[in-house]
């Protein structure tokens, strides 16, 4: 056929034309992909169906295995089979400690880095390698559903996830063979493939409880502009606490140990006592009890759990869900009366006891008409679209968690950039120099809602260096802050007198704890007060220090300008200042730098009229006039 004639849109060479781009949905515990085919976002199904369990066995020191088949060789080998591994992205040893008693495998620490998993072969792989080993399962699907290589990728993390857990996103998408097109938060994806598929309009929250994380979202959808107002939740709370949480009820809270075995059947043990705790949570969705029965420690244990059970088993699990559905709606300024509605996502939200909860936090029936396993690849495929110039009429606003900032003199934090601003965004502001002759700035990142560095996450540190000699003041250096749509910080920094330049990409070795997630929020406001006063007292100290320094510099420089009584007088206010500076006192010392000024005021006159006779001395007024107006020669 050499001809052939369609009608306009309908070629065939449309489809063959366009870009092949998915969405992924990395999970906790399963994983999916999905792209847009036509107009509508679907799920690409393999063998076994579309949901690939986010487990991955090395046996053998062969290829890892990801997927059911993954889960099947968990059972015999578990030290070398790893499940739940986002909740490692981005963490320290120390981040994890809570969960190590109850991996079978073993986590290692990497010089205080991200932590390391090790195998029984020896090897020690990092989570972004094993994260790598599912999101390369994934792109071999929809390779082979789509018939040919990918162009791209939009992969899903949680809305809480810290610049250091994004990253590591980002370089597992890398690590797998995929142009990773955009990051997008987990309850925004939602939101879009809900607001698409009914055509909503109003202020919703989207609930998403899955395998490992919480997050909850207020967004607002008007004629196809999805806006995060405000995002909250837990990075270390999901589904697999609550399988936990039943091993617990059903062998007593002494029984399961607080350090990891060492041995690998107590290992196995703990593995599959977790396993049979979930297959009980999960027959709960459609019968009132199920039966929970274990070995644990050579004690053969089984009970009969009820949803009555299950919920009061879940209720603090359920109140730490509670507090950031709370906070995330104060951070929005709504009441969850005035909400539109409640949408469920992810796995654990099948279960009629979470639903209930849902329903008595936010007062009404929440809605999961779309499949909660499969609605956020199917917001990250229509996204993905989107960037691939398939549909234009989305705009997708995302949100920075916790605010950014830069540590200044005397420890105080400058934010830049607040918590809940719209991405992508940037800030600028202009910084000077505190010292004479200072040629560098040694610039600290920092991320948190509180007023002083120490109580902030430490981000990143970096130097610009080759600023030449100034008096204190004189410098000008330009810092910006660019958050860009994968919610990822890159710091610049210009100093203008000279050009000088130095950036970085934000890039912290591990990300935030749920600990201190909770910590930088509740704290910023229940010590608001303290921190204002503590910011205050810091920066008058600085401001103190400053004058005296130039105070005793200039009484040297210029000792012929002091007479006795000046002299007397300003060394008497430099020592009270000096004095009150080491108090508590900010208001004190504010005075006590105003009374240094008074005491030296004509000191500071005598040299500021020698300063101007030197300036004018042997030049013309006309001279002086024309400058003075802006003329030249």
């Amino acid at each position: 056929m050499l001809l052939q004639i369609s009608e306009p849109g309908e070629a065939p060479t449309t489809a063959a034309c366009k870009r092949r781009v998915v969405g992924i949905d990395l999970g906790t515990t399963n994983s999916l992909v999905a792209h847009v085919a036509d107009v509508s976002p679907a799920v690409i199904a393999g063998d076994g169906g579309p949901v690939v369990p986010s487990v991955v066995a090395y046996a053998g020191g062969g290829e890892p295995v990801v997927g059911a088949a993954a889960v099947a060789r968990g059972l015999e080998a578990p030290a070398d089979t790893i499940a739940s591994v986002k909740r490692l992205m981005g963490r320290s040893l120390a981040d994890v400690e809570a969960i190590r008693a109850l991996v079978p495998y073993r986590l290692v620490d990497d010089a205080g880095r991200m932590v390391k998993i090790a195998l029984g072969d020896g090897r020690e792989l990092s989570p972004v390698q094993v994260s790598a080993a599912i999101l390369g399962e994934l792109r071999r699907r929809a390779e082979a559903a789509l018939g040919g290589p990918l162009d791209g990728a939009v992969i899903t993390v949680p809305a809480y996830f810290d610049d250091a857990q994004r990253q590591a996103t980002r370089d597992a998408g890398r690590l797998a063979g995929l142009e990773v097109l955009r990051l997008v938060a987990e309850p925004t994806a939602a939101a879009l493939a809900y607001g698409l598929d009914r055509g909503t309009r109003g202020t919703y929250a989207v609930y998403d409880l899955g395998g490992g994380t919480f997050d909850v979202s207020i967004l607002t959808l008007v004629d196809g502009v999805f806006e995060v107002r405000a995002t909250g939740g837990d990075s270390a709370l999901g589904g697999d606490d609550l399988d936990r949480a039943i091993v617990r009820w059903a062998a007593g809270d002494g029984a399961v140990p607080a350090s990891p075995p060492s041995d690998a059947a107590a290992r196995r043990e703990i593995a599959a006592a977790v396993a049979a705790a979930r297959t009980a949570k999960e027959a709960l969705t459609a019968a009132e009890r199920a039966g929970v029965a274990f070995t644990l420690g050579g004690r053969a244990i089984e009970r009969t759990l009820t949803r009555v059970e299950l919920a009061a088993i879940c209720a603090p699990l359920f109140e730490r869900s509670a507090r950031a559905c709370r906070r995330v709606l104060k951070d929005a300024g709504y009441r969850a009366d005035e909400l539109d509605g409640v949408v469920l996502v992810g796995g654990s939200t099948r279960s009629p006891v979470v639903r209930d909860h849902v329903r008595a936090v936010f007062g009404r029936e929440p809605l999961c008409e779309l499949d909660p396993d499969h609605v956020v690849a199917l917001g990250a495929a229509v996204q993905a679209d989107v960037l691939a110039g398939g549909q234009s009429d989305v705009v997708l606003i995302d949100v920075v968690p916790l605010s950014l900032g830069l540590e200044t003199m005397g420890g105080v934090v400058e934010k830049l950039v607040a918590r809940n601003s719209t991405i992508p965004c940037g800030a600028t502001q202009t910084f000077t120099t505190y010292a004479d002759n200072q040629t560098g700035f040694a610039l600290h990142v920092v991320q948190g809602e509180r007023e002083t560095a120490d109580a902030c996450r430490s981000l990143a540190r970096f130097t610009l260096r080759g600023v030449p000699p100034m008096v204190a003041g004189a410098a000008r250096v330009e810092i910006s802050f660019q958050v860009d749509a994968d919610g990822i910080l890159h710091v610049a920094a210009h100093e203008q007198v000279s050009g000088v330049e130095a950036a970085i990409q934000v890039k912290p070795s591990y990300g935030l704890t749920d600990e201190e997630v909770e910590r930088m929020l509740l704290e910023s406001f229940d010590h608001a007060e303290d921190d204002l006063a503590e910011r205050n007292l810091r920066l008058e100290r600085v401001e103190a220090e400053r004058i005296l320094a130039a105070t005793r510099a200039a009484m040297a420089r210029d000792p012929h300008l002091l007479d006795a009584d000046v002299a007397a007088a300003t060394t008497a206010a430099m020592a009270e200042l000096e004095r009150i500076a080491a108090g508590a006192d900010h208001v004190a010392i504010r005075g006590a730098i105003e009374a240094l000024d008074r005491a030296s005021k004509p000191f500071a006159e005598r040299r500021m009229n020698l300063a101007i006779e030197a300036a004018m001395k042997g030049r013309a007024l006309d001279e002086v006039e024309r400058e003075l107006a802006g003329e030249t020669r």
